[in-house]
């Protein structure tokens, strides 16, 4: 069977089912990684303490960075991989996804090189104060090397998921996922090893998922056939790659910079305490984004194939639907944290001062937190049908042009409480802006189909 009837689903099943089929494996594979997450600190603030909580948030931006390059480059590339496909061009396709594989490689091996140049200086920056640098430096030393193979399996979970192999995606990022839960209680507890053991069991885990999607392509089971020669870097794809890329890549970047932000404005006005409350809380928040991320990842070649196949109808059903889906996941996290902080906190520490000011705080950061369900799923949108200028915007404005000042400003005049607040007033004002730029969106999209058919009588639209 050849990539064009591979792939040809994508415009023809049923938008509903076929979201499902798209997300529901990277929603899962989300959700595996956002329980990672918390697992991780759950062994680390009881293996190790609060103090090492605070080391896992300090380097924590650290690890976006690496993350937002590989995601920028392949999402970029996936974006014209999808649409591709859905123009039936699939040597182009292969040739920007090898492009991607090739820039990511030598992009990180770059970004690894000047971590351990200047490992402590960069902690500092991001906020480690002299109680939490000697923990945040174990860490490093150990998980940095795992950094490579942390962005080859980003950029692979991107690109395998863009020729409409939503589940192989979903596979790599759980075996790595659930490996790195089961090595954290052997090396921390077993072993003795303390944080160096949580670095150690995730760079271990990392690596199994980089040869996992490795061996896709050695067998050759992929629907975009990568060749040698495909790993030559072309200008052409690469340059729409960057320009598609950069949302992603702003919105990677930019919580890295507000963690970098927050962890230094949390060290002035609360201490290390407040360190640590930030750390267990934004565990918890991930519950929420990542499975809606997940949603959005699935959504994206879907709007991207039958945008490149002028099927505008299909591109709109796909679209609400994914909206919908996104916003009711995203309530439910919500609504367990809400109606039950202490609990959700008493995982990472027994110390009851500690949960019942975390708790609180808690409650305050998520208050509009389902509302970013409508700014990731449309931030992906616009990349999928190839509108980075939209995109920017959206991934802008969140971090960017509201939160970031709001989390340098609001602690002025509110101390610490300002910076907790600051939170839920982005979330809301963003999502004005969001709002506003998906109602026009919609509105092109009515005049496409109309054109469309106009010129050609439509087919009965799928839903």
């Amino acid at each position: 069977m050849d990539s064009q009837h591979k792939t040809a689903f994508l415009g023809r099943d049923h938008i509903f089912p076929l979201l499902i089929k798209m997300s529901l494996p990277a929603a899962v594979g989300m959700v595996i990684n956002a329980l990672y997450n918390i697992v991780d600190t759950v062994f680390v603030g009881h293996g190790v303490g609060p103090l090492a909580i605070a080391a896992l948030s300090i380097v924590f931006p650290l690890q976006m960075i690496v993350s937002s390059f590989a995601q920028a480059i392949s999402i970029g590339a996936a974006s014209i991989a999808s649409r591709k496909l859905g123009e039936k061009k699939y040597e182009a396709a292969s040739e920007a996804v090898g492009s991607a594989y090739s820039v990511v490689m030598l992009g990180t091996a770059v970004v690894v090189a000047v971590v351990f140049i200047f490992m402590e200086p960069i902690l500092m920056f991001f906020g480690a104060t002299k109680n939490i640098l000697p923990y945040a430096m174990e860490y490093t030393r150990v998980v940095g090397i795992g950094f490579f193979f942390f962005s080859l399996s980003m950029c692979a979970s991107n690109l395998v998921r863009s020729e409409g192999k939503a589940r192989t995606s979903m596979i790599g990022m759980i075996i790595g996922a659930v490996l790195n839960i089961a090595l954290d209680p052997l090396f921390i507890f077993g072993f003795g090893m303390g944080i160096k053991g949580a670095a150690l069991a995730t760079v271990i885990s990392q690596c199994v998922s980089c040869l996992f999607f490795l061996g896709i392509y050695i067998a050759k089971k992929n629907n975009i056939p990568l060749k040698l020669s495909h790993l030559k870097i072309r200008w052409v794809f690469l340059s729409e790659s960057l320009i598609l890329g950069i949302p992603p890549f702003v919105q990677s970047a930019g919580m890295s910079i507000l963690q970098l932000i927050v962890n230094n404005s949390l060290g002035k006005y609360g201490g290390d305490s407040a360190i640590t409350i930030y750390g267990m809380n934004s565990r918890l928040i991930s519950i929420v984004i990542l499975p809606i991320i997940g949603i959005a990842q699935g959504f994206q070649p879907i709007a991207g194939y039958n945008y490149g196949a002028k099927l505008y109808h299909r591109v709109k059903k796909s679209l609400g639907t994914a909206l919908l889906t996104s916003f009711c996941l995203s309530l439910a996290g919500f609504s367990l944290m809400m109606l039950a902080p202490k609990l959700c906190l008493g995982m990472f520490s027994k110390d009851r001062e500690l949960i019942d000011a975390g708790a609180g705080v808690l409650r305050v950061m998520v208050m509009l937190i389902p509302l970013a369900a409508i700014q990731i799923t449309s931030s992906t949108y616009f990349q999928a049908i190839g509108k980075p200028n939209e995109s920017l915007i959206l991934g802008l404005s969140r971090q960017f042009i509201v939160l970031i000042p709001l989390v340098i400003i609001l602690p002025f005049l509110l101390g610490i409480t300002g910076i907790w607040w600051s939170f839920p007033a982005a979330d809301f004002l963003s999502t004005m802006l969001t709002l506003f730029l998906l109602l026009r969106e919609i509105a092109h999209l009515n005049r496409k189909h109309g054109e469309m058919s106009a010129r050609v009588p439509a087919e009965e639209p799928a839903v």
